[in-house]
């Protein structure tokens, strides 16, 4: 695996990153040599963050956690990157087997068993909203979403001509999506 390993409010040492990279070792059974791992520690207020973001092709594997140590929040992040390819191997195996993967599936019957009701784990879509998206800036969709006292937005961008998103970050301030095609 290769890491990118970034501090934000913090310095990184070295130490740190050969812990990481250490604890990070149980997935070399998972992932191949060339899978690049982007981790991001983060100081904030008593806390410490840590954002672990996997590319696998179409698909991403992220976690983020929140703990009064480093460690604790790299054994958390590390327990919850595990519980998500424990959830969704089975679709993980199906989408990737037959491509030219990062993931080793032979790997992958390490992780235990899937849930027995696989169908009540999944996420399932309970309401559909159609509206009429307007052309508009990203600062009016902020202020629109701002008056409708809304998490998100989703509008046509007058410059672009594509479909965005603004949204509220967790810091108060916002985000914009923007589609990119790959």
């Amino acid at each position: 695996m290769k890491f990118t390993i970034y501090g934000k409010n913090m310095h990184i040492s070295d130490g740190l990153k050969e812990t990481l990279e250490k604890k990070f070792q149980k997935f070399d059974r998972y992932f191949d040599k060339e899978t690049e791992v982007y981790v991001t520690f983060k100081k904030e207020k008593n806390y410490q963050v840590i954002e672990v973001t996997i590319p696998l092709g179409k698909t991403i594997l992220r976690a983020e956690e929140k703990t009064d140590s480093t460690m604790g929040s790299i054994e958390a992040v590390i327990d919850k990157l595990e519980g998500q390819l424990r959830k969704y191997k089975t679709k993980l195996r199906k989408r990737y087997e037959n491509q030219d993967s990062k993931l080793k599936f032979d790997a992958f019957s390490d992780l235990g068993d899937e849930p027995k009701d696989e169908k009540a784990d999944e996420p399932k879509i309970v309401r559909t909203k159609k509206f009429a998206i307007k052309p508009m800036s990203p600062e009016e969709a902020a202020m629109q979403m701002d008056l409708l006292e809304h998490d998100f937005f989703v509008f046509l961008n007058a410059e672009t001509d594509d479909v965005n998103v603004v949204y509220r970050r967790l810091n108060g301030d916002y985000g914009l999506i923007e589609p990119v095609l790959d």
